[in-house]
């Protein structure tokens, strides 16, 4: 698992999203699976479902496109075998979290692109609105995001 998956899902988990990583989905016949899906969050409260493909890949969006189509695809497909519970017409928010757009990409396959900057960036200022640790520090199962509070906000003054 990548340190960005880790930051993912400990954020995610962290706003009260059930996540799984990870999960090897569609056994075949002749062995193996037809996809791992990386990150699936999904939000009991709101009903939120999240389908998220980090990747820190440096491939043409020629040769991403075909990728992330299928890996989306696949997700969606089997989406019900990971989260049992959900409506099986339930389609999930499928984002693809690459280092950069590109010129100006919005879509990736049946996904939304989304930057490693803009994620750190909502993370941190989510993270940021806790204050400094000594008055609310991030739970201790989530050392990332405690480490952001940590060097942002710091633990009584906020370093310089």
């Amino acid at each position: 698992m990548s340190h960005l998956e880790d930051l993912l899902c400990e954020y995610y988990e962290w706003q009260g999203y059930i996540v799984r990583r990870n999960i090897k989905v569609g056994r075949l016949a002749h062995g193996g699976w037809e996809g791992e899906l990386d990150i699936v969050a999904y939000h009991p409260q709101t009903g939120e479902l999240l389908h998220l493909e980090p990747s820190l890949d440096a491939l043409s969006w020629a040769t991403r496109e075909p990728r992330f189509q299928r890996k989306f695809r696949v997700g969606a497909k089997y989406m019900k075998d990971v989260l049992p519970w959900i409506e099986r017409r339930k389609r999930p928010r499928q984002i693809a979290v690459l280092v950069s757009r590109g010129n100006g990409r919005k879509q990736l396959g049946t996904g939304e692109v989304r930057t490693v900057d803009e994620f750190v960036t909502e993370i941190r200022d989510a993270v940021r609105q806790g204050g400094k640790m000594s008055g609310g520090a991030v739970p201790e199962q989530y050392p990332l995001l405690r480490t952001i509070q940590l060097v942002d906000s710091g633990y009584y003054k906020t370093p310089t």
